[in-house]
């Protein structure tokens, strides 16, 4: 009788989910920066969260979960920083910018996270997370182009204060998690609905030209929609809940790469050696950043542990 094998496949799936999910969210820089050939970018943003929100609406209520909102101040600031700016800036950005360039300016994230957790949360930056700061900036001053005019070096400037957006995301999220009211699923529905008010009135109220229904741009805002706004969502709930969360965010370092490769293959974007160096520079201090949180996770639940 041979043994059962689910327990290995059951422990292997956080990890294919994984996969999957850097997966989607890198390849959709490309599919983003082929659907606005036909859309203006707020236009997209606008469509693609409000479209998003009632696909997670329903699925808050089928969960069972409270469907009144929770935290509503800290949900609404979230909802900006984290939908309005975190979504609306990237795909301005990619107007004018490469998919991969832009891609890894915004995974400048994690290092925006540790500066602004030190004046607001009082974490100090320790050991070696300078070493991963001084590597992301030295990586950011090669892949912007300082010298560039108009919209190449806006481009780069805007994706950059995205990056800052996910970052503050990042920390109000970490302030909200100390409530006993916080619900992941109920957080992230809210925030996309209050996150797309906005995006919607710059919509409507910019003038943009006329949305060309083409079926490259319809795939493209069903890949958004379906894949990277409810896919992703569900497979990020699944990981963090079987996966360390340091493992988990070590785990997307994947993301920037396959955005970076995606745009050379299908859009042509081929990297010049200073920006190679420069996004060599900041993958090195993400995963150098992702080390040092694992190594304190192990060490926290060593200390925690009760002796055998």
């Amino acid at each position: 009788m041979n043994a059962p094998s689910h327990p290995t496949a059951v422990k292997g799936r956080p990890y294919l989910a994984l996969v999957f999910l850097s997966l989607i969210w890198g390849y959709n820089w490309v599919v983003m920066k082929e659907g606005l050939r036909f859309c203006d970018p707020f236009v997209f943003a606008a469509l693609r969260v409000a479209l998003a929100a009632a696909f997670l609406l329903p699925l808050l209520m089928w969960s069972g979960k409270p469907l009144r909102p929770r935290q509503i101040k800290g949900t609404m600031l979230l909802g900006l920083f984290s939908t309005t700016l975190g979504l609306g800036l990237p795909m301005y950005a990619l107007v004018s910018g490469g998919a991969g360039k832009t891609a890894i300016l915004l995974y400048t994230m994690p290092f925006w996270v540790i500066l602004l957790a030190w004046p607001i949360l009082g974490e100090r930056i320790r050991g070696m997370e300078w070493l991963a700061v001084i590597l992301a900036f030295a990586g950011l001053g090669l892949m912007v182009d300082f010298q560039a005019v108009g919209a190449k070096l806006w481009s780069s400037v805007i994706a950059v204060l995205a990056g800052i957006s996910w970052a503050g995301s990042a920390i109000v999220t970490r302030i909200m998690r100390r409530s006993p009211e916080f619900e992941l699923l109920s957080v992230t529905t809210w925030q996309m609905i209050y996150g797309a008010i906005p995006l919607i009135l710059l919509a409507l109220l910019l003038p943009a030209p006329p949305i060309r229904w083409t079926a490259v741009f319809i795939a493209a805002l069903a890949y958004n929609v379906i894949f990277t706004s409810v896919i992703a969502y569900l497979l990020w709930f699944y990981i963090l809940e079987r996966l360390p969360a340091g493992m988990a965010t070590i785990g997307t370092l994947a993301t920037p790469v396959i955005a970076v490769t995606a745009a050379a293959v299908q859009l042509g974007e081929i990297p010049s050696l200073q920006e190679a160096a420069g996004i060599v520079l900041i993958l090195s201090g993400i995963a150098f950043l992702s080390a040092v949180a694992i190594v304190r996770t192990r060490r926290l639940t060593r200390m925690s542990s009760p002796a055998e």
